[in-house]
């Protein structure tokens, strides 16, 4: 089955652009990628038999008019996932100021990448599937952040659709010669297909968690506690009425599994059409479980490192914060797959 790559004009919020559909010739799976808001895939959808598209991925329903660039679709978080605490980073003799763009307005949160226009540089459709490549380099993107973070760097994104799965490959490269720190984490917000009632309550989810980062107003303290019955994810639990917003480690036999993906995370649901997993490779050995006050959405969140990972580094824990030398690269890998039942 051949896939092929539409362009269109949308707009959302202050922004009009280019959006791009990834869709099969017998439009039976599709996802729409909105460069403008931070490269967000914003919607992945298979057809349900009925006729109408049916959602993996939640977007807010007043997207158009007031677009929050990290509460919908599948947000990409660079240079650094999760808060950072007094938006403060200091490197190789340096302090570097970031933005306080918390709720709080206490701390930065979340990069730079996810809201501001990402350029496009390749897209291609084929027999077995379609792909599109995004980048974001600070010195083209968003200058304004250039004196905030040490290091010439440059991201780039491939969502790579087939007819069950969606990959999230990553590349970072150091184009400078001085070291760059980063972390990256992707904050996709997904229910399943099928289900009747409209919040995420009847879902059940299974993670290959570990052990979670104890957190004091969002921000962990450095602690590695056990798992407590109601956030133990091992064997697959309903998420009911939980309040959901902890960072985790990844099991280590998950993270040390066979060479390739293993997987992170798998959501179901008793009336859902199929299931829904999410696997990566041992680049990313965080997991951040998220569940919106609106309950209509769970935010299954890889990231390569703690939140406030680099104020942990500097304390000497074992955070997951990456050091990349000038003229180096890395490289990353997620992907989600859509398991249907079998009819």
């Amino acid at each position: 089955m051949a896939f092929q790559v539409c362009i269109q004009t949308a707009t959302a919020g202050d922004r009009t652009g280019e959006i791009y559909e990834l869709v099969d010739d017998a439009e039976s799976v599709r996802i729409e990628v909105w460069p403008q808001w931070g490269f967000n895939c914003l919607r992945w959808q298979f057809r349900q038999q009925d006729g109408r598209w049916a959602d993996l991925l939640y977007t807010a329903p007043d997207w158009e008019t007031n677009p929050v660039p990290t509460r919908s679709g599948q947000p990409i978080l660079f240079p650094f996932p999760g808060r950072m605490r007094s938006g403060c980073l200091e490197f190789a003799g340096k302090t570097y100021q970031l933005p306080l763009n918390d709720s709080t307005r206490q701390h930065a949160i979340h990069g730079f990448t996810p809201r501001v226009p990402w350029r496009v540089v390749q897209w291609q459709g084929g027999e077995h599937e379609a792909c599109i490549t995004g980048q974001f380099d600070p010195s083209l993107d968003y200058p304004d952040v250039v004196g905030c973070w040490p290091g010439k760097y440059r991201l780039s994104i491939t969502y790579r659709l087939s007819q069950s799965s969606l990959r999230v490959e990553a590349l970072v490269q150091n184009h400078g010669d001085e070291p760059m720190p980063f972390g990256l984490g992707y904050h996709g917000y997904f229910r399943l297909p099928g289900v009747p009632e409209p919040t995420i309550d009847g879902h059940s989810l299974q993670a290959s968690v570990d052990r979670l980062w104890v957190a004091e107003e969002s921000l962990p303290t450095g602690e590695l506690a056990e798992l407590p019955p109601e956030l133990d994810f091992r064997t697959p639990r309903p998420l009911a009425s939980l309040q959901l917003d902890n960072g985790f480690t990844v099991a280590e036999t998950a993270v040390n599994g066979a060479a390739g993906l293993v997987p992170v995370a798998t959501l179901s649901h008793p009336q859902a059409s199929g299931q829904l997993r999410v696997l990566a490779d041992s680049q990313f050995r965080d997991l951040v479980l998220f569940i919106p006050a609106h309950r209509q959405a769970v935010a299954i969140e890889p990231y390569t490192c703690a939140a406030d990972a680099a104020n942990l580094a500097a304390r000497g824990i074992n955070s997951g914060w990456r050091v990349l030398p000038g003229g180096e690269t890395w490289r990353g890998l997620v992907m989600y797959e859509w398991i249907p039942n079998e009819l």
